[in-house]
């Protein structure tokens, strides 16, 4: 019988990035994701140039990307929030999860999540 691993604190948070098409748009999402408390914080990096291949055709274009810290229980409502505000058809919505961290840091990301 195997034994379940139980995780370490810093698995119980989220990485989650987001491009977006101007820096209006990342400040307005990046906000309300820290409002609703399914995010605690925002990191917001205007001017990322960004190439990749949309319905056959190559693009290429200045996006800004939203950086946004999280937990796995808030990432179904967090990815679904975003959905709802993005103006992209398909918008990049991508969660990474974190291996290790000040222990502080993924402590104050939790509890800022915690709903």
């Amino acid at each position: 019988m195997a034994i379940a691993r139980r995780k370490k604190p810093a698995e119980q948070v989220l990485v989650v990035m987001v491009t977006v098409k101007n820096l209006k748009e990342a400040i307005r999402i990046g906000e309300e994701m820290v409002h609703m408390k399914l995010a605690a914080c925002a990191n917001v990096i205007p001017g990322i140039q960004s190439i990749y291949r949309w319905k056959g055709k190559i693009v290429k274009g200045q996006e800004s990307l939203v950086i946004l810290k999280s937990t796995p229980p808030r990432y179904r409502a967090l990815e679904k929030a975003i959905a709802t505000m993005h103006t992209y058809e398909v918008p990049e919505i991508i969660a990474l999860p974190v291996t290790e961290g000040l222990e502080a840091y993924i402590r104050w990301v939790r509890s800022e999540t915690h709903s």
